[in-house]
C-alpha cells in the first residue's frame, strides 16, 4: 500500500514541517507515504472571477500531473463527505480491500478547487466545515490517516 499526499504550496513554518515529519515516521509502520508539493500560482488579493478560475486551473494541472494512473483519488473538498475517524478508517480499509494499492489525497490551493480535480476524484472528503489553512489541513489529514491505520489494526490511540 502506498499513500501519496499531493498539495499546493510548500510548508513554510517549522512546526508544520516537524508535524509532517513526525506523522510520516509514524505512518511508515503501516504504509509507504509520499508527500508531493506543487507550486502555488501567484494570486494578488483582488482577482476577477476569470483570473481566479485561471489560478485554480493552473494549480489543478500541476496536481493532476502527479497523480499516478490507477490510483484511488481522494479530494479534500468543503463540499465533500464529512465523517468520523471510525468512518474514515472504514472507508480507507474498504479502498485497500478493493484491490487499490495506491491512494492519492489531493489538497488544493487557497482559492479552492478547479472542476478538473472534482471530475477525477473517486471520493470527496471534507475534514470539517471550518476553514483551515491548506498547510494545516495537510497535518490534520496525516493525523487522521495515522489514526485510521491504528483503528484498522485495532491498536490503541488516544481519543
Amino acid at each position: 500500500m502506498k499513500i501519496t499526499i499531493a498539495a499546493v504550496g510548500k510548508l513554510k513554518e517549522k512546526y508544520l514541517k516537524e508535524a509532517v515529519s513526525e506523522y510520516s515516521k509514524r505512518l511508515s509502520r503501516f504504509t509507504e507515504i509520499e508527500i508531493i508539493e506543487v507550486d502555488d500560482e501567484y494570486a494578488p488579493d483582488s482577482l476577477s472571477v476569470a483570473q481566479e478560475s485561471q489560478v485554480k486551473k493552473k494549480e489543478a494541472e500541476r496536481l493532476l500531473k502527479r497523480v499516478k494512473q490507477g490510483s484511488y483519488v481522494v479530494l479534500l473538498d468543503l463540499a465533500g463527505e464529512q465523517t468520523t475517524s471510525s468512518g474514515f478508517s472504514a472507508k480507507l480499509e474498504n479502498v485497500m480491500l478493493s484491490g487499490n494499492s495506491h491512494i492519492t489525497f489531493i489538497i488544493g490551493g487557497s482559492l479552492g478547487l478547479d472542476q478538473s480535480l472534482i471530475k477525477v476524484a473517486d471520493y470527496r472528503l471534507c475534514l470539517s466545515k471550518m476553514t483551515y489553512p491548506h498547510q494545516l489541513a495537510r497535518v490534520i489529514l496525516m493525523e487522521q490517516i495515522y489514526r485510521a491505520f491504528k483503528i484498522i489494526k485495532n491498536e490503541t490511540y488516544h481519543k
